[in-house]
């Protein structure tokens, strides 16, 4: 589990990432300038096979599906194995062939340790590992190994839906929509109109 500072109602948030650079962002990038979106944090190896073959995938669908001012993807190579291989220039060119947009952290290795800085911080039992943050930056979920599309689509709206401490709360909700009593909705054959 993800070592993390405690907050309100049980929640923790994490401590901040060690990060050597950044590909795919113009500068330093930290959990504070994220506040106010849910985030996405996969951390992964270049050659992991459950990151290539499915979290990395998954993550790029959610950047191009859901990312944007409620939600914000980040990517840390967090390399523990296999170093001389998952270089910078490897990683760079990786990128480009999986044609990955998000943000992209490199953890900042360790003297002492195989294991770079930010995995020891939070815990990280290897890779892939999904933690998911809420508006206020705490972590909500944490997942080592591949998510469900389902899953992660469901926790992630729940997390979009909830609304900040200190926010007004809409005042409407949209209604969806309902066919008058006795009006044929075409359902009854097993295809549903609209």
């Amino acid at each position: 589990m993800a070592r993390a500072l405690q907050g309100p109602a049980g929640r923790a948030r994490l401590p901040a990432w060690s990060v050597e650079r950044w590909l795919n962002h113009a500068g330093p990038l930290s959990l504070a300038d994220l506040r106010g979106r849910v985030v996405m944090l996969l951390t992964f190896q270049m050659l992991c096979p459950g990151c290539v073959a499915q979290a990395l995938p998954q993550a790029q669908r959610v950047q191009e599906d859901l990312a944007g001012a409620d939600l914000a993807v980040i990517g840390l190579h967090t390399v523990f194995e296999h170093h001389e291989a998952m270089g910078p220039k490897a990683l760079e060119a990786f990128i480009h062939e999986y044609r990955l947009s998000f943000p992209i952290g490199v953890d900042l290795p360790r003297d002492e340790s195989a294991v770079p800085h930010t995995m020891a911080r939070y815990g990280l039992r290897g890779t892939p590992s999904l933690l998911l943050l809420d508006r206020e930056g705490y972590l909500r979920r944490h997942h080592f190994g591949h998510l469900p599309d389902l899953h992660l689509g469901v926790t992630i709206a729940g997390l979009i839906a909830e609304e900040m401490p200190g926010k007004k709360p809409a005042t409407s909700k949209p209604e969806l929509p309902v066919a008058p009593a006795g009006e044929a909705t075409g359902c009854e054959t097993g295809v549903c109109l609209s």
